[in-house]
């Protein structure tokens, strides 16, 4: 069998649970793999007392993950909020990997979710054979959760039709899922939750009722406080990606981190990071997320049709296509920034040059 481009959490760091499990003194909730104070070293990183080293998954504020674990073990869900790319599905999976051990009850929110996709289904082969039946049912990964005690995960609950979002309520807050058609309910087991993710950009295109919000405890994932920080996740994804993908991270590669983030902070932010020049920003989100793509489209352009090295020009077209998402307004953007901050950092011509010739 060949080698999957990304393995689920829980078996990409197999071995990293097993061994936070093995030393794991610590009170579990009911069907919990680890103890919630694990779960946090697990997101946060640490080196146990056997010198083993457990990698950080999540770079930032200790506390917004203690109060997310925190509220898994209640009976609220939890909805990880933000701007586009601050981690909230990373964190999601990596949440009920530690906690369940499984991190592939997955709702995909879309305009076109139905009832289904939280509620169950039913195979109609079966139904037209035997009739409603529990075999004719098809279980839905909210279903599963519910039956064995584990975390279903909800991804852009906000894109999800106001009406489907309401088929929540009753499994939030009675930990019950009806099945009038056999007469009969599921019940949920200790261990079960809900993680949702939602994010700003999308504030208005389907609104949680008030009802729903209340099921919710809401934990904001902000965008990292200091461009070390950004240097750092992107530096650390980029790094993992690469294992998997074959497109091995160069010591020159730093550099170019650094670069692309700084643009990305000084366009979101408005303003250079010396304070002294204001800027317009651009339409799109300029994440993390997309610095990260950003880099992994560089390294590949060097490795499959240059020397191997990275460097500006490999990085150029897909740094404008990151930059450059509304055609009329971002290229005004973009060809101010270019000819006002970027051709004056002595350091940075080569990327001017490089991005010239492609604007």
């Amino acid at each position: 069998m060949t080698e999957v481009i990304r393995r689920h959490a829980e078996h990409q760091y197999a071995e990293e649970l097993a061994a936070l499990k093995a030393q794991d003194t610590r009170q579990k909730p009911a069907n919990w793999v680890l103890s919630p104070w694990a779960v946090v070293q697990y997101l946060m990183g640490c080196t146990l007392d056997n010198g083993f080293v457990v990698s950080p998954k999540y770079i930032g504020e200790q506390r917004l993950m203690e109060i997310a674990v925190a509220t898994l073990t209640t009976d609220r869900a939890l909805l990880l909020y933000g701007v586009p790319g601050t981690a909230k599905s990373w964190v999601s999976e990596h949440l009920a990997a530690a906690v369940s051990g499984d991190s592939t009850l997955v709702i995909q929110g879309t305009a076109g979710v139905s009832e289904e996709a939280i509620r169950y289904g039913w195979n109609y082969a079966q139904l037209l054979a035997k009739g409603p039946s529990m075999d004719a049912l098809v279980v839905s990964p909210m279903l599963h959760a519910m039956q064995n005690g584990k975390i279903a995960r909800i991804e852009e609950l906000t894109r999800i039709p106001s009406d489907v979002q309401d088929t929540l309520i009753t499994v939030l807050s009675e930990k019950h899922l009806p099945i009038p058609e056999l007469n009969t309910e599921i019940a949920a087991r200790q261990g079960f939750n809900v993680i949702a993710t939602a994010n700003n950009r999308d504030k208005g295109v389907n609104e949680l009722s008030s009802a729903l919000q209340r099921r919710f405890n809401t934990v904001i994932l902000p965008t990292p406080a200091s461009l070390e920080k950004e240097v750092e996740i992107v530096e650390q994804r980029v790094r993992d990606l690469g294992r998997s993908l074959y497109l091995p991270l160069e010591k020159s590669a730093l550099k170019e981190i650094q670069r692309v983030v700084t643009i990305f902070r000084e366009l979101r932010m408005g303003m250079t990071l010396d304070n002294k020049e204001k800027l317009k920003i651009p339409s799109g989100s300029l994440s993390t997320a997309e610095a990260i793509s950003v880099m992994n489209s560089g390294i590949s352009l060097s490795v499959h049709f240059g020397d191997g090295e990275l460097s500006a020009a490999d990085l150029a077209s897909s740094l404008i296509g990151a930059v450059i998402k509304d055609p009329v307004q971002d290229p005004i953007v973009w060809r101010e920034y270019l000819e006002t901050v970027v051709k004056e950092r002595a350091d940075w011509r080569d990327l001017y040059r490089a991005c010239r010739e492609l604007s």
